[in-house]
């Protein structure tokens, strides 16, 4: 039962004066395991009850003070052992007195138990990382949150963002507000705070703070911060793929570090893919909208005459866009009501931007698709806009207009024959454009006054243009299948 070695080295534990030597050491109701035929033994000959201790030099020198001990003292010491049953006795009350309180320990297998689950509860909570710099943005991140929640039950959700992520119940770290902008020279002002927070996320992506990025349009920032998330062996996935196509092909090297491309555009998942970007076409988000109600209905919901035809004003969602179109559409307004006085006028509005001297127009600042709905014609600024007016199926002239510099520089890498994406989608020139130096108050109203008339041949023929683009858009669902594709990153 005891194979001594180093004589005095083995004791009985949790007897401090029994002696390894003692001659009458008890041993009642032992149980011993004993191996069937055919089985191995369970120890091998060698084998002992307890192994050498890390210090065999201290426990040689208990025994050699053992062995000078008398052999009296040590039958003295064996007798003060108590009988078997006393010394269960004392143990099971030794237990009863034990409070369960602080001062009372788990078990060591009951304690990696618990670490275990503690360490497993840790790693199944997915933490993912969403950036939206810009309202458009802020509005289709909030879509993918929604679905990933669904998707992913339990997951952790940080952003970059705005009101609509914050009401999707995303913990937003940094406001977009103070980061948004357009155009070359307005960005330069942008710099210093964009490349403060690229570096507190750097820092984030570095300590491993998060299992996926998803980001969301804006390539300025994007570009970047999605070469730090790759550096910290993050998966990326970059949601409305920048407009390389527009505005260089050679840049397309820049994403490289993104793992999947999920693009809105119909023509654009053959032109990343003919550059080595895995990019999937997941349709656009715009099909995801309700439909829209009656136009009778939209011109009630904003206090306009149901009867008389109306013209929707759309300078755009920053406030640098509307600071610059503002007074160009609101006095193209005015050379349309000169010459139709029946025509009322309403313009889709944001709470961010100011709209001085409306004189007669209806300032909306709700929901833009009112706005949409109740309009016989428009007039659009460039980009998703367009888009929007197609899907409510409302014929519209477009216009755009920047810093003289920004423009300089965007005729030299601009790549494309169009501003206008409903122009881009059809392939074809659907909706006039007027840019720059032509987005002119007199220009406008002369290109959409015509609109206004649904028997016009003009009207007509949009209309046709705006069917082709609503059906290459794709069908709805687009922030489910991006869920998708970040569930099938997530390792």
């Amino acid at each position: 039962m005891r194979q001594r070695r180093r004589r005095g080295h083995h004791r009985e534990p949790r007897l401090a004066r029994a002696h390894a030597q003692a001659p009458h050491f008890p041993a009642h109701r032992v149980l011993l395991a004993r191996s069937r035929a055919g089985q191995r033994r369970f120890l091998p000959a060698q084998g002992r009850v307890a192994g050498i201790r890390r210090h065999a030099h201290r426990g040689d020198r208990r025994a050699r003070q053992a062995r000078r001990a008398r052999s009296r003292a040590a039958q003295a010491r064996a007798g003060e052992l108590p009988a078997g049953g006393a010394r269960r006795r004392q143990r099971r009350r030794h237990r009863r007195s034990r409070s369960p309180g602080a001062g009372s320990r788990l078990s060591r297998c009951r304690r990696h138990q618990c670490l275990a689950a503690r360490r497993g509860a840790a790693v199944t909570a997915t933490r993912i990382y969403i950036s939206a710099g810009e309202p458009s943005a802020d509005a289709h991140a909030a879509a993918v949150a929604t679905a990933l929640r669904q998707r992913l039950p339990g997951v952790e959700l940080e952003a970059l963002g705005g009101p609509l992520l914050e009401r999707a119940g995303v913990r937003v770290l940094d406001r977009m507000e103070s980061y948004s902008v357009v155009g070359f020279v307005e960005a330069l002002e942008k710099i210093p705070a964009h490349f403060r927070l690229l570096n507190r996320i750097k820092k984030s992506f570095a300590d491993k703070r998060y299992d996926l990025v998803i980001l969301v349009d804006y390539p300025g920032y994007h570009l970047r911060a999605a070469a730090a998330a790759a550096a910290a062996g993050i998966p990326v996935l970059y949601y409305i793929a920048p407009q390389m196509w527009a505005w260089g092909p050679k840049r397309v090297k820049k994403l490289a570090p993104v793992q999947q491309l999920a693009v809105i555009l119909p023509f654009e998942e053959q032109f990343f893919r003919e550059r080595g970007v895995p990019a999937t076409f997941v349709g656009h988000p715009l099909k995801d909208r309700p439909p829209p109600p009656a136009r009778a209905d939209a011109r009630r919901a904003l206090g306009l005459d149901p009867e008389r035809p109306t013209l929707g004003l759309f300078p755009g969602s920053r406030r640098q866009e509307v600071k610059r179109h503002w007074r160009i559409v609101r006095e193209a307004a005015a050379l349309v009501t000169a010459q139709r006085p029946d025509v009322q006028i309403v313009v889709a509005g944001t709470a961010h931007a100011d709209y001085p001297d409306p004189g007669g127009i209806t300032v909306h600042l709700g929901d833009p698709l009112l706005v949409f709905a109740a309009a016989d014609a428009g007039i659009c600024k460039s980009g998703t806009t367009t888009l929007e007016a197609a899907v409510a199926d409302m014929p519209m002239v477009i216009t755009y207009r920047v810093h003289p510099i920004s423009w300089f520089i965007a005729g030299r890498v601009v790549r494309v024959q169009w501003a206008g994406l409903v122009n881009l989608v059809a392939g074809y020139e659907v909706a006039p454009e007027f840019l720059q130096a032509r987005a002119r108050p007199d220009v406008l109203a002369a290109g959409v006054l015509p609109l206004l008339d649904a028997r016009n041949p003009a009207t007509r023929r949009q209309r046709e243009g705006l069917q082709i683009v609503r059906d290459r858009l794709g069908a709805p669902g687009a922030a489910q299948r991006v869920a998708e594709l970040a569930a099938g990153l997530i390792r």
